[in-house]
């Protein structure tokens, strides 16, 4: 499927969505790399969402338009998204985005780029665990309305630089991911976007996340060597 989004200079260019299969239960996913690609992002989405996730695909264009490849795939099969215990089982997310970070890791394209995760929601706890259990390196973490709470024990174990981003008028979700802040370890922020709730469906909001992730990711995650 082919599409048209802005470079990083506000020029129309197409960009490629292609398909892509994670073993071992063939989760369905699309990536997109763009030329040249400095980094790799992986996306975790939120409970009862998908690789659709018209918030997490509008974020991963603008990743892309920066020179981000991106990922953004079904962390569970048909028939477990529809079993509640399995939405919320966040060690198993964790494993399938771990999965998934391996198969990236292995893929003559993609290899050797490095590999980030954006997590929303509970997929926010996902990525924190695996970035702290997959022998896959993991260079960079933006969480975005995320529940870092959920990532228990692991959250002292994450080494990746993380950015925790939440909305103002998100007062429980802000204090869990203050609580959760305290907790990491790792390099690490905490920004605060004005007048977003917690899907950052206001006018501007979620523009504003993509200006924090994207500069956290330069700033951590893509390679800077011109080798």
């Amino acid at each position: 499927m082919a599409k048209t989004t802005k470079g990083v200079h506000g020029r129309a260019q197409p960009e490629a969505l292609e398909t892509a299969t994670i073993p071992p239960l063939g989760l369905e996913g699309l990536f997109a790399i763009p030329e040249p690609a400095t980094g790799l992002v992986l996306f975790a989405h939120g409970s009862g969402s998908s690789r659709l996730s018209p918030r997490n695909t509008y974020v991963a264009r603008a990743l892309r338009a920066a020179g981000l490849a991106t990922l953004l795939f079904d962390l569970l099969t048909d028939e477990e998204a529809a079993d509640r215990r399995r939405v919320f089982d966040i060690p198993l997310l964790a494993e399938r985005l771990g999965a998934a970070a391996e198969w990236a890791h292995g893929q003559k394209r993609l290899a050797g780029l490095p590999i980030g995760f954006f997590g929303a929601s509970t997929g926010a706890a996902a990525a924190l665990v695996a970035a702290a259990r997959s022998p896959v390196a993991v260079g960079a973490i933006v969480a975005r309305g995320g529940r870092p709470d959920l990532a228990g024990a692991d959250l002292r174990k994450v080494t990746a630089p993380t950015l925790l981003i939440v909305g103002g008028d998100d007062p429980e979700v802000l204090a869990l991911n203050r609580m959760a802040l305290a907790e990491l370890s790792c390099e690490k922020a905490l920004e605060v976007v004005p007048g977003a709730t917690h899907l950052f469906e206001e006018p501007g909001t979620l523009d504003q996340v993509i200006e924090l992730a994207r500069a956290w990711f330069r700033a951590h995650l893509i390679r800077h060597d011109t080798r």
